[in-house]
């Protein structure tokens, strides 16, 4: 990679996936019944790959990986939207990044898929998205494709807009240091897209942020 131009973003990541509430994976173990089907989302509040800025882009993974992702023995399959806003060298710069093709923490766990990864397909879409500003709520749509709601957990005990967090989580999908998880619960998924096709309503879902550079 010595002539991959340095790159960072940060931002908002998402997910919505099938395992009951809370997921495994973030405490690092496999998921519920070895299958994880899921929306992954991120929207980058700023970023660059070289000269190339990618402030205000959003991109969108749907599939499905087998195994314990974090033991290293998994395998995978996706397909992947880019922002439709996204000019000719965001969308080459996106896949590379979110690829783990140009290192970084994308770039670590793609090396995890020892039995091997397949992408299905990549499009640019519309990408409509909702991420509250005291995490109550996210969720992320693409038209005829993709809907993926949650809020954020709340029960009989809970202080009213308080919700559970998590420091230091063993798994998260952001990579180390101080992310902070905010967990929650499906409320709508929905996905027909890439020949995969699932609908839930009540399984995990959380928010975390992150903060990548490569290479």
């Amino acid at each position: 990679m010595a002539d991959t131009p340095a790159w960072r973003i940060a931002g908002d990541w998402f997910d919505n996936c099938s395992c009951a509430v809370a997921c495994p994976c973030t405490f690092a173990q496999a998921p519920d019944n070895g299958v994880c089907d899921s929306v992954l989302f991120w929207h980058i509040r700023r970023g660059h790959y070289g000269d190339v800025k990618l402030d205000g882009l959003s991109f969108v993974r749907v599939g499905r990986w087998e195994g314990d992702l974090w033991a290293g023995k998994v395998k995978g399959a996706a397909g992947l939207y880019i922002d439709e806003t996204a000019d000719e060298r965001q969308a080459e710069a996106l896949p590379l990044i979110f690829g783990g093709r140009v290192g970084g923490f994308p770039g670590k766990v793609a090396a995890l898929f020892t039995e091997g990864r397949q992408v299905k397909g990549v499009e640019r879409a519309r990408i409509s998205f909702e991420i509250a500003p005291d995490l109550g709520r996210w969720g992320v749509e693409i038209a005829g494709k993709v809907k993926a709601w949650a809020n954020a957990l709340t029960g009989p005990t809970s202080n009213p807009g308080k919700y559970p967090q998590l420091m230091n989580a063993p798994g998260s999908e952001t990579g180390p240091g101080p992310q902070l998880v905010t967990w929650g619960k499906s409320t709508l998924c929905t996905v027909d897209a890439f020949g995969f096709k699932f609908q839930w309503t009540t399984n995990s879902s959380k928010h975390i942020p992150f903060d990548w550079n490569g290479p």
